[in-house]
């Protein structure tokens, strides 16, 4: 239903974009220009192009989730032996080793601002159509997804050009302090509000997806401003517990190749293995023959997998530790025991890595090849292509249940009654009075593989601390650096 549904409205849009350029012409798709759009299912098309720039941030194309996963405590690239060093790039992120001319950094800033080009081409776009509420609803819409994605340039790289519009801009605009763009954010996002529509949308800014994102903005308000605004995150954060939405009981669910449904997601990316790839943590992370394991027709890359120090702070009763990580031995769908192909040995994952940089003969080929328990958090399907069809959550409600504890207790009240139900749920003992600590740890356990990590690690002052293989890093390293190629060609930016 999802794909049917995104990519019929997608394809409209292109026919609405490809004639809403020449206002002059006559007809737009047998409809006269100045009567277009004429009812709410051509109104609705007018935004799809923007959701579509959302597509390449979970994988490396956009890089946004891999930067904020891997640069944390939690999850790494490891270098297996001649597999997977890339010039070094996955070990200069976890290590906190990157540069302005890094893959991710370079590939991250261009999604971000690509989105952000996308909103303001379709607003300006709509503000040259005849104006109704109906379209000025849809704008404020568009304006709230812009806002989202710089929520992420900000977050990712602080001072940034700030433009909403593609009208009359400079060719090379300076940046703007994170603050400013802040304040104007948290406003555009409060202005729009009333007009979006509060229902339950995944795939859309809803004002549920709206109230989120300022709960997100004020959540992190002092790091991006110097000045905390824990009241305001909490107020933010109630309204969108106030919504449709409610923890369910299996701790798969809201991962599971058909969630598009499941009442924990609030907004999400629409991936689908045909129609609308971009989700293929399955290939970087599993086996070379985790293809018996779920019949697949690709053969997986064996890369990517926890850190060993994250895998620890899972409790053995932790039901999440054994849902979404897979390690011990492993067998095919017939039952019978993997082997490694290059071993010849029974696939017995350990999960533990014990390096993240892996070479003959300082390490056995079983410990490069077969070490670190690997992502299972997002249900990989029989048969399961190179994309996944996984809808991507980037809004859900056990993450503001952890947001409401926080605010609670930062502000010298008790979070217990928040973060409880996620612990009950997980079959691990509920706390009396628990601490900032605690809830970091909780937070990872539970938004494992969800792109929240590094912004948590930096809230909370752990971020520059050393881990595993990590040294202790400069607070410069908070932010990204703006890449070489976009300073070289704007000195504005430096």
């Amino acid at each position: 239903m999802k794909t049917k549904y995104f990519y019929l409205i997608a394809f409209a849009l292109v026919l609405a974009l490809g004639s809403c350029t020449k206002l002059d012409e006559e007809l737009f798709d047998k409809i006269p220009g100045d009567k277009y759009p004429e009812n709410e299912n051509q109104i609705a098309n007018l935004s799809v192009d923007a959701y579509t720039k959302l597509k390449p941030f979970a994988d490396d194309e956009g890089w946004w989730f891999l930067a904020q996963e891997i640069s944390s405590d939690e999850f790494c690239g490891p270098t297996r032996g001649s597999d997977w060093d890339d010039g070094g790039k996955w070990r200069n992120m976890h290590r906190h080793q990157w540069t302005n001319d890094d893959e991710g950094v370079n590939r991250m800033w261009s999604s971000m601002w690509t989105g952000i080009t996308t909103c303001n081409q379709v607003i300006d776009m709509m503000l040259g159509l005849p104006q109704n509420d109906a379209i000025r609803a849809k704008m404020s819409e568009v304006k709230v997804l812009r806002s989202f994605y710089y929520y992420l340039l900000i977050d990712n790289y602080g001072d940034a050009p700030y433009l909403t519009t593609t009208i009359g801009v400079p060719d090379k605009p300076s940046k703007v302090a994170r603050e400013v763009i802040f304040d104007s954010l948290v406003a555009t996002v409060t202005a729009a509000l009333p007009a979006l529509k509060p229902i339950d949308n995944k795939y859309m800014i809803t004002r549920y997806a709206g109230f989120a994102l300022l709960a997100k903005l004020y959540l992190n308000a002092e790091v991006y401003t110097g000045s905390p605004q824990w009241a305001l995150a909490g107020q933010y954060t109630d309204s969108v517990l106030a919504g449709p939405y409610n923890l369910v009981n299996d701790v798969l669910s809201p991962f599971a190749t058909a969630n598009e449904a499941n009442p924990e997601i609030i907004f999400s990316i629409p991936y689908d293995e045909d129609n609308f790839q971009g989700f293929r943590l399955h290939m970087r992370t599993l086996h070379y023959q985790h293809n018996l394991k779920y019949d697949m027709p690709v053969g997986p890359w064996n890369g990517l997998c926890i850190v060993p120090t994250h895998f620890d702070t899972y409790e053995a009763a932790d039901i999440r530790r054994d849902a979404w990580n897979i390690y011990g031995p492993q067998f095919d769908t017939k039952g019978n025991q993997i082997i490694d192909g290059e071993t010849f040995k029974p696939l017995v994952i350990d999960p533990h890595l014990p390096a993240l940089y892996m070479q003959p003969p300082d390490f056995t080929p079983e410990q490069i090849r077969t070490t670190g328990a690997r992502a299972g958090k997002y249900e990989i399907k029989k048969g399961a292509k190179e994309n996944l069809s996984n809808d991507f959550p980037l809004f859900r409600i056990s993450d503001f249940y952890l947001m409401k504890a926080e605010t609670e207790i930062r502000q010298g009240r008790s979070g217990d009654e928040w973060i409880n139900p996620i612990r009950q749920r997980a079959g691990v003992s509920t706390w009396s009075g628990a601490t900032l600590v605690q809830l970091l740890a909780e937070r990872g356990r539970e938004l494992y593989l969800e792109g929240h990590r590094r912004q948590d690690l930096i809230r909370f002052g752990e971020w520059e601390k050393a881990w595993w293989e990590k040294d202790a890093s400069s607070p410069e390293r908070r932010t990204f650096p703006i890449p070489k190629w976009a300073t070289d060609a704007n000195p504005n930016l430096l």
